[in-house]
Parts: structure tokens; C-alpha cells; sequence
């Protein structure tokens, strides 16, 4: 599996979903179990099969997740970066209505729109990655096919 490019608070946020899920399946998971087989037969018993469910599931995602970690690198910022890079923080203008918005762009495992957090992958982490530099108008293409110019406004670590 090749390198995952995470920042530091992505990787440690990772790791606290894996401490949580660990916790779950050693814990809750086999309380639920052991609950729902409390309740008589277990072919026709909804809770057990949700519970084993459940169980299947986080013990997915915890592999999945031990993997990421085991292939994480945590990437470096420098306080001053001219060109649009993996973990800067990014504040753009929208030249056709003026709004502004702020985002970190990150790799797709630490995406979080509610955190201002966007995906490399998603068309705006695309357009501007790598290539794009302060005081730049850049022009994306919108899932909807339509163009939007934005200028970058910012690049900053933090």
C-alpha cells in the first residue's frame, strides 16, 4: 500500500476513531450479543443479527484504519508557501459573487466539509493542487458543468 499523505490533526483523529472503535468491540459489541442471546432463538432474534452486524463492521473499519495509520505520513508545512499544496490552508474569493471561503485542502480520508476541510480529489482540490499560486484567478469546473472563477486570496500552514 503506498504512502497516505495525512496532517497532524488528521492522523491523530484517525487514531482516536480506532481507540473508540476498539473500545466498541471489545465492550459494547459483546454486551449486545450477549443480551440478544438472552432472548431465545437466534435465527429469528433481529438484535443478534444486528448485533453481529455491527460487529462485522467495525472490525472492518478498524483494519482499514490500522492500515492507514501503518502507511501514514504526516506532512510538514512551511509558514510560507507560495503555491497551493496538501494540509495549506487555502482562502479563496468567488469572482462572480464576491463570497469568500477558507478551507484546508487534505487527502480524502481526512475530508470533512463541516471542518473546512476539502478533498484533493473533490474538482476544486483538483484544479488548484500543486500548480496554483497566490494572487492566481483560477477557473473550475463545477460537478454541474459550469465554470467558476475564484481568486486565491491566501496560502497559510495555519
Amino acid at each position: 500500500m503506498e504512502k497516505i499523505k495525512l496532517t497532524k490533526q488528521g492522523y491523530e483523529k484517525l487514531q482516536q476513531e480506532l481507540i473508540e472503535l476498539k473500545r466498541q468491540l471489545m465492550v459494547e459489541i459483546p454486551e449486545k450479543i450477549k443480551a440478544a442471546r438472552e432472548l431465545g432463538d437466534l435465527s429469528e432474534n433481529s438484535e443478534y443479527q444486528e448485533a453481529k452486524n455491527a460487529q462485522g463492521l467495525i472490525a472492518s473499519r478498524i483494519e482499514e484504519l490500522e492500515q492507514m495509520l501503518l502507511n501514514a505520513e504526516i506532512i510538514t508545512e512551511n509558514s510560507n508557501a507560495s503555491v497551493v499544496s496538501l494540509g495549506y490552508w487555502i482562502r479563496l474569493k468567488n469572482l462572480d459573487t464576491g463570497e469568500e471561503m477558507k478551507f484546508q485542502l487534505v487527502n480524502p480520508q481526512e475530508a470533512d466539509i463541516f471542518e473546512n476541510k476539502i478533498s484533493v480529489e473533490s474538482p476544486l482540490g483538483r484544479s488548484i493542487i500543486n500548480n496554483a499560486k497566490k494572487g492566481q484567478t483560477v477557473k473550475i469546473k463545477a460537478p454541474k458543468g459550469t465554470i467558476v472563477r475564484y481568486e486565491i486570496l491566501d496560502i497559510t500552514a495555519d
